[in-house]
């Protein structure tokens, strides 16, 4: 019975004017398997998209490079791989552009419990190896933090890059690593598997963004009511992630195959930022962030490849839908105040 009323409810919800059922507007969008990334999976399962009139396939990835490599090429419509990732394919002339949130924070430095203590000082990483995954956002956090301490990463250190936290997790694990940088879920996996999480990203640089919802800016230009809806669809996500964390981590489960409880902690233990909201002034000072430590090379400003115009049109919609809705209006608030300023805070 209640598989039939949700049925009644999405035909009434994509009948047209004409009264015949309005078809689908596909989107496909690229997604890692990170509880940080939760805003589809709950969109998707609850059915926001379809409210929305978008039939939206989720197409899973081991990395950003390899995500955004597939927008380029025109295999994805969008999807939300970091920070620094999609800044660095914009600096090698890639037409991206940045259009919304997904998560921030969420990154960490593990180590076994024996070398724990020597990392929890960033001028102790001198003459260290460390893991880090391809153009993740924590890398550009951590390298920034050790710039700040007077530590040059090109030659003070090595860093190595692996193609997934997995294959950073095992290399600690192991002990061809001295510590490595991970993501949620892997800060706990990692945890479980009796190491140690020395230091949060947010320790470092506190309220950074990570996951931002990336597409070329031609697709947007073409389907900017489609993306709309989209947005429109993640806003209605984050409500639910606000309200309901038992129904948060049922969708999540189904992409992100860890045991409930520790997805609940992951998610909801203050490590992990969710916001659909595009944070353009944190974009930009992340920018400037890698500009400082040479990570990229172009010394123009990044602002003309944030579009925040999709995010403010959404959550108008939204506020015209639902006049009363408290949270609306708090968003809207944010949104028009700006980021507050990020600092490095590593001593």
């Amino acid at each position: 019975m209640k598989r039939l009323l949700a049925l009644l409810v999405l035909l009434t919800l994509t009948v047209t004017s004409t009264g015949f059922a309005a078809e689908l507007k596909k989107l496909k969008i690229g997604y890692l398997p990170t509880s940080g990334h939760l805003l589809y999976f709950v969109a998707k399962e609850k059915g926001y998209f379809q409210q929305e009139g978008l039939d939206v396939e989720l197409a899973r990835f081991t990395n950003s490079g390899e995500g955004l490599t597939a927008i380029k090429t025109g295999k994805l419509d969008a999807g939300s791989f970091g920070t620094s990732a999609p800044l660095v394919f914009i600096d090698k002339g890639a037409d991206f552009a940045i259009f919304g949130g997904q998560m921030g924070e969420g990154h960490g430095l593990v180590a076994k419990p024996d070398k724990a203590e020597r990392f929890k000082d960033l001028k102790n990483f001198k003459g260290a190896t460390i893991g880090a995954i391809r153009l993740a956002t924590g890398d550009v956090v951590f390298r920034a933090a050790l710039y700040d301490v007077g530590i040059d990463w090109k030659k003070d250190l090595t860093i190595k890059e692996f193609d997934s936290p997995a294959a950073v997790l095992e290399a600690i694990k192991k002990g061809s690593l001295d510590a490595g940088l991970l993501w949620v879920p892997y800060l706990t996996m990692a945890e479980k598997q009796g190491l140690k999480v020395v230091k949060y990203s947010g320790d470092v640089i506190k309220g950074h963004t990570c996951c931002r919802q990336v597409a070329l800016t031609t697709t947007l230009k073409e389907r900017q009511p489609d993306f709309e809806h989209f947005l429109t669809a993640l806003l209605k996500a984050y409500k639910f992630y606000l309200t309901d964390k038992n129904g948060t981590v049922d969708a999540v489960s189904k992409y992100v195959t860890i045991d409930k409880a520790d997805l609940l902690k992951d998610i909801y233990d203050g490590h992990l930022l969710v916001s659909p909201d595009p944070h353009r002034k944190s974009v930009l000072q992340f920018w400037d962030f890698m500009k400082k430590i040479d990570y990229v090379s172009s010394k123009d400003s990044i602002d003309k490849r944030i579009n925040t115009k999709l995010y403010a049109n959404a959550l108008a919609s939204l506020q015209k839908q639902e006049p009363k809705e408290k949270l609306w209006k708090s968003l809207e608030k944010e949104f028009k105040g700006g980021d507050p300023e990020l600092h490095i805070k590593a001593h």
